[in-house]
């Protein structure tokens, strides 16, 4: 149960403490009430630096019907209205 409670707390963490976050998200969606996300290391821009695939990790909590929001902490590098439409970009999945 922790490790359900915590993947629905932030991503970020549960990479850190637990890994495999898309079977975790796709099994315990149900558990789950919002997503808090962040890059890591560093918590900045969504691009090539963080070693999560965030691409692949919102397409299938899209896959999972999710219907809410999904929060992401983002301290952007450069432009922060460019480091935006980048970060909608990867996570605009369906």
């Amino acid at each position: 149960m922790w490790r359900v409670l915590h993947s629905a707390r932030c991503s970020y963490h549960m990479q850190i403490m637990a890994g495999d976050l898309i079977r975790t998200i796709t099994q315990d969606i149900r558990w789950i009430g919002h997503f808090h996300t962040a890059g890591n290391p560093g918590r900045k821009d969504m691009d090539d630096y963080p070693e999560l695939n965030y691409a692949g990790i919102c397409r299938a909590i899209a896959g999972t019907g999710y219907p809410l929001y999904v929060g992401h902490e983002l301290a952007p590098k450069g432009d922060p209205v460019e480091a935006l439409r980048q970060t909608f970009a990867i996570c605009d999945q369906e």
